[in-house]
């Protein structure tokens, strides 16, 4: 199993900690153990199927295909879209960037916002953002901890003030502003909006509800999302879980959400705490958690 250096990436509405990407220019390293100080690409040019997986090795090669991160939110993120894998390729040669939000806590009140609350034109759009009016036609949901949104690609979306929330997605940077409240970035100069872009990537559709349905339960491993780019799960444990890896056929990764546990594969045993990840290779057949004094809950993810 692998644990990865974190990486603090401060930004204008908080900040991000970024425990596991293979995204080139913020790309994780081994932090202990045979693989250490190796990047998480490198590492899967090392061990290939035996890490990721034989499907997702044939589909992604060396290149690692999820990114995951804690944000920490002070202030609202820019309103946004993300391109779908088709539109980013065809158009700038990137990947897109489907991605889901898991609550961990949140203030009395805060909300986010995720898709329209009423459907407009592209022409309509653009008058909006231009007078500033976007956030208007924007469904607002308010959050508490254990909320779960899934953002597919074209749903216009925001984290707001208050909040604090563990974030899986496709390795990319992909993201069109729409709307950044003209405030200047770190550098003190307005982050570039890409209104056009986001006008063709949009889903202007409206649904009927936005955030992810499930029934949370103890020492279970619970369902949230599964879609082309990944499946996640959470477990929220105060007894000893097992977890049968022998059919996956992919790497798993766990993403530690409050208290800590220990991690034991037939060839390993890791420990992990809260706001830590760990890579848990395709190779393993289980994997057994035992929970700490204050229990354990975890997302677990794969391809």
């Amino acid at each position: 199993m692998y644990k990865l250096e974190p990486i603090l990436r401060p930004m204008v509405w908080g900040s991000e900690l970024w425990v596991l990407s293979g995204y080139p220019e913020r790309i994780s390293v081994v932090a202990d153990g045979p693989g250490k100080g190796l990047t998480i690409n490198e590492l899967v040019a090392r061990e290939k199927e035996r890490l990721v997986g034989s499907k997702v090795y044939r589909e992604f090669g060396d290149e690692f295909p999820l990114l995951v991160k804690f944000l920490d939110v002070h202030a609202p993120l820019s309103i946004q879209v993300h391109p779908s894998e088709e539109f980013a390729m065809s158009r700038q040669g990137l990947h897109g960037k489907t991605e889901m939000w898991y609550v961990i806590k949140a203030e009395e009140g805060t909300e986010l916002m995720a898709g329209f609350s009423e459907e407009i034109t592209p022409e309509e759009y653009e008058k909006r953002v231009a007078d500033g009016t976007i956030t208007d036609v924007i469904a607002h949901h308010k959050i508490a901890a254990g909320d779960v949104f899934f953002i597919p690609t074209g749903r216009v979306h925001a984290l707001l003030a208050g909040s604090y929330i563990a974030e899986i997605q496709q390795t990319s940077d992909s993201t069109y502003r729409i709307w950044d409240y003209n405030r200047p970035g770190l550098d003190g100069k307005l982050r570039p909006l890409h209104t056009d872009l986001a006008k063709e990537a949009l889903d202007y559709k409206v649904y009927p509800d936005y955030k992810t349905s499930y029934e949370p339960r103890k020492n279970a491993d619970v369902d949230l999302v599964s879609c082309k780019y990944f499946t996640t799960s959470v477990i929220d444990l105060d007894k000893p879980f097992s977890k049968d890896l022998s059919a996956l056929d992919s790497f798993l990764i766990v993403m530690c959400l409050e208290g800590s546990g220990t991690l034991r594969t037939a060839d390993d045993t890791a420990e992990i705490a809260a706001d830590e990840c760990i890579l848990v290779p395709a190779s393993a057949s289980a994997i057994d958690f035992t929970p700490g004094p204050a229990g354990f809950k975890a997302l677990l993810s794969h391809v």
